[in-house]
């Protein structure tokens, strides 16, 4: 039994409709093999290290009270307003990374939702999730624990993501 139990099938039906393409572009010579087996690895290890390592060090400035400055990371903007911009970016694509991830896990005859990088990356959806809502409660009575719990939490939300890119080494490596 499976915590991926319930969504699997329909995960499953989704993840059909895409990899007949992949294999047939596999089997034409049109993508290397190295490319179907680490290529979503090292594009999601590009997001993590770019985009969400630098949203994290934006966060903690904030929380320093250096929100107001603008930097080379920046573009332009302050790190406040280039935060949310920059990790909203970076949770946009991780969804669209784990679409790919399971497409291309199949295509290699491997099964879907049953690795402990299919835990991690469930675990990492959820917190960014919590994490995209909670700024909502900065401006209510409750504002100063809202952003206590995002800044500790977005802490927590990357060592997960490092774990996250850890199983998928794991996972990679295993086959």
């Amino acid at each position: 039994m499976s915590a991926f139990d319930g969504i699997k099938e329909p995960v499953q039906s989704y993840v059909d409709i895409w990899t007949p393409m992949f294999k047939q572009a596999s089997e034409a010579g049109l993508v290397p093999d190295f490319l179907l087996h680490w290529g979503h690895g090292a594009a999601m290890a590009s997001v993590l290290l770019s985009m969400g390592v630098i949203g994290a060090y934006m966060g903690w400035q904030i929380r320093l009270g250096n929100g107001e400055e603008v930097t080379p990371l920046t573009l332009g903007d302050t790190i406040r307003e280039a935060h949310p911009k920059i990790i909203g970016g970076a949770f946009f694509f991780f969804l669209l990374g784990g679409q790919g991830g399971l497409v291309l896990l199949d295509t290699q005859g491997q099964s879907i939702l049953e690795s402990p990088h299919a835990m991690t990356a469930a675990l990492s959806v959820a917190l960014l999730a919590t994490q995209a809502v909670l700024p909502k409660l900065f401006a209510t009575e409750n504002g100063k624990l809202a952003r206590d719990v995002h800044a500790y939490l977005g802490t927590a939300t990357m060592t997960v993501l490092f774990a996250h890119l850890v199983t998928g080494l794991n996972l990679g490596l295993s086959f």
